[in-house]
């Protein structure tokens, strides 16, 4: 142990203001001895001979430590007077040494790193090094403890197999905007949507001799309305509701389901068929193409359209009241069901005839389009 061992009181001035005003006389006497060139020259064991407190005024004064290994010694001796005073460990960790540190960084010369000695790892810096030494760990600031506090309660949650389950559950089915095998299916038919089969009801119940059905539009924020509704992924759809009593609501609502399909009815790769097939001159080789085109369209887009152009032709059956005939319809929704999903205006200009002529046939033949019967040539 060092000869002269300082008070806590002045080991907490000289790390926190660097100062000998608490020192006594006595000590200002005993540096007095000592020239300016002494100061470079006190070793370490110095401390033990002369005393700490002597060597605190040389220090203090100089500034610096000689090296790392200097340094060091420096603090294990900063450590030893702190027990010897009866002085927490903590308190000497975070206060005197943070200090001595400090001032030792700022002292060091410029292009010299303190951890480029080879005798030690180059991963711990003096203050890492001496805490493994002494085996004390850093203080932690009340952030970090939250933070770990933190950690430690999230990882007391629920089972993963509960987490899991929860993140893995499927939503409910869209109605609108989504392919047509991802649509709520209807109870009956499993290929055609619930929203198609409750319109075409609806259309058919009350409908079929309301004048202009289809052609005159509905009022577009009920229809957003249900649009919205249907899209929470309703399971069953309340007929008796207000909203499903206006006609042109309804019929509004079908069409902008089949406007906002990402892959048209007709698909957008057998688009140019269909249009290369309305437009050959034999009249029976014309309708031989368009029903194989129509066989050829996957399971879902073949059913759907046969149930809603069976849906138009009882419409059609009913011209004589409501005034829609095939072409009527045709001119309705030939554009929304023949399109591409990247649909342009040269397309819509060039192509519209054969749009409308297209599902005006399916609507005069739709038994024979859907149907086993042979082959046979436009009526």
């Amino acid at each position: 142990m060092p000869s002269r061992v300082p008070s806590l009181r002045m080991l907490r001035s000289f790390f926190t203001d660097g100062s000998l005003d608490s020192l006594g006389t006595s000590e200002d006497a005993r540096s007095k001895r000592h020239s300016t060139s002494d100061l470079s020259d006190v070793p370490f064991s110095a401390v033990r001979k002369e005393g700490w407190l002597h060597c605190k005024q040389i220090l203090t004064k100089k500034g610096k430590a000689e090296d790392r290994e200097d340094m060091l010694a420096w603090i294990k001796v900063i450590r030893e007077n702190s027990k010897a005073e009866g002085e927490d460990p903590g308190f000497a960790s975070q206060a005197l040494i943070n200090k001595k540190l400090n001032d030792y960084r700022k002292v060091s010369p410029a292009g010299t790193k303190p951890d480029s000695s080879p005798k030690g790892p180059r991963g711990l810096g003096i203050r890492a090094e001496f805490l493994k030494q002494t085996g004390t760990s850093a203080p932690r600031s009340p952030r970090q403890d939250a933070a770990v506090s933190k950690d430690e309660s999230s990882s007391q949650k629920a089972p993963w197999g509960i987490n899991i389950m929860k993140k893995n559950k499927k939503s409910a089915p869209r109605a609108f905007g989504v392919r047509l095998e991802e649509c709520q299916p209807a109870p009956d038919n499993k290929n055609v949507p619930l929203i198609v089969e409750a319109c075409c009801k609806v259309v058919e119940d009350r409908g079929l001799e309301y004048m202009g059905i289809y052609r005159v539009p509905g009022n577009n924020a009920v229809v957003s309305s249900l649009q919205e509704q249907l899209n929470k992924g309703a399971t069953e759809i309340n007929l008796q509701d207000e909203r499903w009593q206006d006609l042109n609501v309804i019929s509004s609502l079908l069409k902008s389901f089949f406007r906002k399909l990402p892959e048209p009815l007709f698909t957008d790769d057998k688009y140019n068929d269909f249009i290369e097939a309305n437009r050959i001159e034999d009249a029976s080789e014309r309708m031989r193409t368009l029903r194989k085109l129509i066989r050829d369209l996957p399971g879902h887009y073949y059913e759907t359209l046969k149930f809603l152009v069976g849906h138009l032709k009882t419409i059609a059956d009913h011209s004589e009241k409501n005034k829609m005939e095939p072409r009527n319809l045709a001119l309705v929704f030939g554009p929304t069901l023949v399109r591409t999903s990247e649909d342009n205006m040269t397309d819509m200009v060039t192509h519209m005839p054969d749009r409308y002529k297209i599902v005006e046939t399916l609507i005069q033949h739709s038994d024979w389009f859907f149907s086993d019967k042979e082959d046979k040539g436009e009526k």
